[in-house]
């Protein structure tokens, strides 16, 4: 596990494998037997790796290609429950030592979302006691539940829409919201987005933009100690951990982005942020969770943005072809299917 190469999937784009460096990210937070386990593991079915699941006294857990598969006592995959590796108490607890540094108490602030980012860009989800102060959610005990989502770069994995995103008369980026149920790939097509449009498109005659982004839940960038772990391009400037409300209107302030991105808008304060976001002529690109723009017309606030007539175009992803399969596009004002034959 000590290369680094490009994977060819699916819809043709190339994913990084797991370079070394993240490697040796992840595996610094497990302990030490855990770590030999996943050692043993070929680095064909590493690099198709997607979570590690660690509960109380359960069978450790890997997940490729969305499947669910055991770890064996000596470091093999299988589906078997016979001679697998369960997960101890005193593993939990050094998992947690070492993602803390052995102060817990240094990760309130994280731990009040769920989880914490670390090295690399990983992102680890935390279930145990919670802790609550004036009906807020303050910290976290008694972890009982730890799970290693895998981060990494679909390089071109937004190349596909780019016709979509940049205006092929005016040379402009439109208005864009990537609607996808979870696990479809929203994240990692608005990542290479976001890197495309700040870097420049040749092909597009496209020159690069300045391009904010608000992670409040630092996805798009990993950001680890404020510093992105996620190539999002020379032009990018990144609020991490950062309410998307709040977050919008800092970057219209302070730091004259041509285009804001933001994911996962839900809230009536996120709508009305990209409402004035627009209104001040920054393009807008965002993610939500939906199968479907007659899904998304139930909730309320969303109902508002679509009825608005602002976004220039819906981008629906799905599986059904694999990860990030383009389902339909819809145009915006119109709100009808413009197909996906291009895609």
């Amino acid at each position: 596990m000590t290369g680094f190469k490009a994977l060819k999937i699916d819809n043709g784009v190339e994913m990084k494998s797991l370079p070394a460096s993240s490697i040796n990210n992840i595996l610094a937070v497990l302990p030490e037997n855990i770590r030999r386990l996943i050692e043993n593991i070929p680095e064909t079915q590493i690099d198709r790796m997607e979570e590690l699941r660690l509960r109380h006294n359960l069978p450790l857990i890997i997940v490729l290609d969305g499947k669910d598969y055991f770890v064996s006592r000596n470091g093999k995959i299988t589906l078997s429950q016979e001679q697998i590796y369960t997960v101890s108490s005193s593993d939990m607890q050094r998992v947690i030592q070492l993602i803390s540094g052995s102060s817990i108490y240094a990760l309130e602030e994280e731990l009040r979302n769920g989880y914490i980012t670390i090295a690399g860009g990983h992102r680890v989800g935390i279930c145990g006691r919670v802790v609550t102060e004036k009906g807020k959610v303050r910290t976290m005990k008694h972890i009982s539940s730890i799970n290693i989502r895998i981060s990494r770069e679909v390089l071109g994995a937004a190349s596909k829409i780019l016709p979509y995103v940049v205006d092929q008369y005016t040379g402009l980026v439109n208005h864009i919201m990537l609607v996808s149920p979870p696990r479809c790939g929203k994240t990692t097509i608005l990542r290479d987005l976001i890197r495309q449009l700040s870097e420049g498109i040749p092909s597009l005659n496209f020159p690069g933009v300045t391009v904010g982004v608000v992670d409040e839940r630092s996805e798009i960038a990993g950001c680890y100690y404020g510093i992105p772990q996620k190539d999002l391009g020379i032009r990018t400037d990144v609020l991490d951990a950062c309410p998307k409300a709040e977050g919008m209107m800092m970057l219209l302030r302070a730091m004259s982005p041509q285009v804001i991105a933001t994911d996962e808008i839900g809230r009536m304060e996120d709508v009305q942020a990209l409402e004035e976001v627009i209104n001040a002529g920054v393009k807008v690109i965002t993610t939500v969770h939906g199968s479907s723009l007659a899904e998304l017309i139930q909730r309320p606030a969303l109902k508002y943005l679509i009825n608005l007539k602002t976004i220039d175009r819906f981008i629906i992803l799905g599986r059904s072809r694999g990860v990030g399969t383009i389902e339909d596009i819809v145009d915006g004002p119109t709100l009808k299917s413009m197909g996906v034959r291009n895609c």
